[in-house]
């Protein structure tokens, strides 16, 4: 019977990045980061390049396959983290990826040099993931990510602004004639109002969304000045009315 072949390695899917952190060489101690935004820490951990080291400590934060209540809830994460020796080492690099707000798994590895280095190792450690996790998170492929992103959620807030304003409009016009009424304004006569062009209101859908959202501060700056001036003016009508 002829040998069965080897299966021949699929090269198909290149290998995930590992994002690496400069090394940090205090009294013969040496620290240095490698982050991951889609292997596990024990994947990672297992990185042959840190073999040699006498502490791998991880931290991992993903998102949780906990199903939220309700879409308006914050996501939630699953977050762990391993000393390796290194105590409180963990929980220091895992409070990196929180303060980033990144997700992904990070070992921060320590080759230890014989002298005891006291608190400011944890410096290192932390300074080592931060660089790691941010060298992803710059990276070109995540700016170009980011930029999507915040493309698509600039279309959103545009596309709500748009039906948003012609809203605040109506309420403004509404308003206006409370006041008006609150204030005894006498109407103009009816020839007048024949002459009177209604005011011409933008074309919101041409506007670009910087422009929309300082018209939604003015509009809802101008319903805040209305609704002061009427409670003023109920204020003065109960005055009056006492008085009277």
């Amino acid at each position: 019977m002829p040998p069965k072949r080897s299966l021949s390695p699929d090269h198909s899917c290149p290998p995930p990045k590992i994002y690496t952190s400069s090394a940090i060489t205090d009294r013969a101690s040496r620290f240095l980061a490698i982050y991951s935004p889609t292997l596990t820490a024990q994947q990672l951990q297992s990185t042959p390049s840190l073999n040699s080291a006498t502490h791998r400590i991880t931290a991992s934060r993903i998102p949780s396959t906990q199903r939220l209540l309700a879409p308006s809830q914050q996501p939630l994460y699953t977050s762990t983290h391993d000393d390796d020796g290194e105590k409180y080492g963990g929980k220091a690099v895992l409070s990196v990826l929180l303060d980033l707000n990144i997700t992904g798994s990070v070992v921060v590895a320590r080759w230890y040099g014989g002298v005891m280095l006291g608190p400011v190792r944890f410096d290192h450690i932390k300074k080592c993931a931060r660089e790691a996790a941010s060298n992803y998170r710059d990276s070109p492929e995540q700016q170009r990510v980011k930029k999507i992103r915040i493309d698509k959620d600039d279309q959103k807030r545009r596309k709500d602004l748009i039906r948003v304003l012609p809203e605040r409009d109506q309420s403004i016009s509404v308003l206006r004639g409370l006041l008006n009424e609150k204030q005894s304004t006498p109407s103009p006569s009816p020839n007048a109002e024949s002459k009177a062009s209604p005011a011409k209101l933008p074309e919101y859908s041409k506007l670009p969304l910087k422009t929309l959202e300082n018209l939604e501060r003015a509009r809802d700056a101008t319903i805040g000045w209305i609704l002061a001036q009427i409670e003023k003016a109920e204020v003065a009508q109960k005055t009056t009315s006492a008085a009277g």
